[in-house]
């Protein structure tokens, strides 16, 4: 049983995104796209099961610092707590700082400010790869004497916090802009305007940015996303294409020594002969669209219901996989990712993805067969299996033709 508290909230998450996008609806806003928002949830997803496999880094690295390194034994009540939430909140904002002034760590975090919208679904947006630039900007807690499991609970109840504040249906809150990174701070955080670059890091409290120097209230409305659009609605593209960026740009420095300032400098350095540093351009609100593509209603239909079912058994597979043996643990995480890369390719309507959605179906249904007759897990899962591979068969063939005639 996974006791993450941010597993623990996923309940929460669905039910308050739903809410939102009722609000929108009433209020008759556009706060939320099928794709956009199904891709941010799907990196979401990417990042907790990877996560998985990944959880070396971060706890296990803080534990390995506080049995060894740890100078105190920090005892567990209500006021050290309230001190390591403060503490864990100003590592956070050095953490997610350097992710924004360090090319190579913002390549960890650029995932979480790829959507063009900005809605509790953007929240759920994270990157699969930053934990591995931004572990160790938390072990000095560990070297203090901060257990890991009261650390581990105080880093997501920062992370908590910020599920809220990526709405556009609350403005500004009196004195609380003050104290609290609130809505109007973090939509100035994921704005690609200009003044709005690489401001408001904080995670729950604004007066770190005050403090040091980033801090930028909220005056024009932001335009989100980032200077370098990714275009895609795959969200293990997402995580992969910064990285291409980096790529193409560094074969075109020529000195070695180059090549490591632009991995270490601020991104949008480059060389004096290639230009020097490129800042972020202005927007011309009249001329600027969001990346979108056109997908028939069916089709649309088809890839909310595989998502629904990949964020069920999702669920299932985080609260689970404690339980699971390496083997069925890495299989179940490949189909999940697998499922998110073909719901955007089909988003995009990709040459590949008919048939590539037709085999993935096709093994769930073997998959399922196997574990009820031969493992004998339950008749209820090859039911479950032919019943979902029935439905989304038949579904995909007629999506697949109103995409072929139209």
């Amino acid at each position: 049983m996974n006791a993450n508290p941010i597993v623990l909230s996923i309940p929460i998450f669905a039910v308050l995104i739903i809410l939102e996008v009722i609000i929108q609806w009433i209020n008759n806003r556009k706060l939320y796209r099928l794709n956009d928002a199904v891709t941010n949830i799907s990196c979401g997803i990417t990042q907790q099961v990877s996560g998985v496999f990944l959880k070396l880094f971060g706890i296990g690295v803080y534990q390995l610092v506080f049995e060894h390194f740890a100078i105190w034994q920090i005892q567990s009540n209500w006021y050290t707590l309230i001190i390591l939430f403060v503490a864990t909140d100003f590592a956070y904002y050095w953490a997610h700082r350097m992710s924004h002034e360090i090319n190579l760590f913002w390549s960890g975090h650029v995932v979480h400010h790829q959507s063009e919208d900005y809605n509790l679904s953007v929240a759920l947006r994270q990157s699969s790869f930053q934990v591995v630039w931004t572990f160790a900007f938390y072990l000095p807690l560990a070297v203090i004497g901060f257990n890991t499991v009261d650390f581990a609970l105080m880093a997501a109840l920062t992370t908590l916090y910020q599920f809220w504040i990526h709405t556009e249906l609350i403005g500004k809150l009196g004195f609380l802009e003050y104290i609290l990174v609130t809505p109007s701070h973090h939509r100035v955080h994921h704005g690609r305007n200009p003044k709005y670059i690489d401001k408001n890091h904080g995670g729950a409290f604004i007066w770190w940015d005050m403090l040091f120097g980033t801090y930028q209230k909220e005056e024009e409305r932001p335009t989100y996303g980032v200077t370098k659009p990714v275009n895609s609605w795959n969200p293990v593209w997402a995580n992969f294409a910064n990285f291409q960026i980096m790529g193409h740009e560094m074969k075109q420095i020529p000195r070695f020594t180059d090549k490591i300032r632009y991995l270490f400098y601020k991104p949008g350095w480059l060389p004096k002969e290639l230009g020097g540093y490129q800042p972020a351009p202005s927007i011309d609100k009249a001329t600027y669209k969001k990346y979108e593509t056109k997908t028939p209603k069916t089709l649309n239909g088809y890839v909310l219901y595989q998502f629904l079912a990949t964020l069920g058994f999702t669920t299932w597979f985080l609260f689970n996989q404690a339980d699971l043996e390496i083997l069925p643990k890495a299989i179940a995480a490949s189909f999940i990712l697998i499922t998110t890369i073909t719901s955007g390719g089909l988003f995009e309507l990709k040459s590949w993805v008919w048939w590539t959605e037709k085999a993935r179906l096709s093994i769930v249904l073997l998959i399922g067969l196997y574990l009820g007759f031969v493992l004998g897990v339950g008749i209820w899962v090859p039911i479950a299996a032919v019943s979902y591979f029935l439905i989304s068969i038949v579904w995909l063939l007629i999506a697949q033709k109103q995409n072929t005639d139209d």
